[in-house]
């Protein structure tokens, strides 16, 4: 089943972020490999593509994992949430239907 893990920034982590950030790739990449990754990007903190030093405000991840049990365990050991980046992350299941 496919699950919405959508974490959210703490204040002033853009450069935590940064230094996680090849690790976090690394994660998805591997999801991507194992056709599992739907889709997974940042929130600009503002109304930009590149929001420069205002950062993000968290990240939004879709992905398949075999159960929300498991979804979570894959969230819980993300680097960003390691080292603080989120301040929270929520594992919801998904159901895609567009496109």
């Amino acid at each position: 089943m496919l699950y919405a893990i959508i974490g959210s920034d703490k204040p002033d982590s853009l450069a935590d972020r940064l230094a996680q950030r090849p690790a976090h790739l690394a994660r998805l990449d591997a999801l991507k490999q194992q056709g599992r990754l739907v889709l997974a990007g940042p929130f600009p903190a503002v109304d930009s593509i590149d929001p420069g030093p205002a950062g993000f405000s968290g990240s939004l991840i879709v992905a398949e994992f075999e159960s929300q049990l498991d979804a979570q365990a894959w969230a819980d050991a993300d680097p960003y949430r390691l080292a603080g980046v989120y301040q929270s992350v929520a594992v919801k299941p998904f159901k895609h239907v567009l496109p």
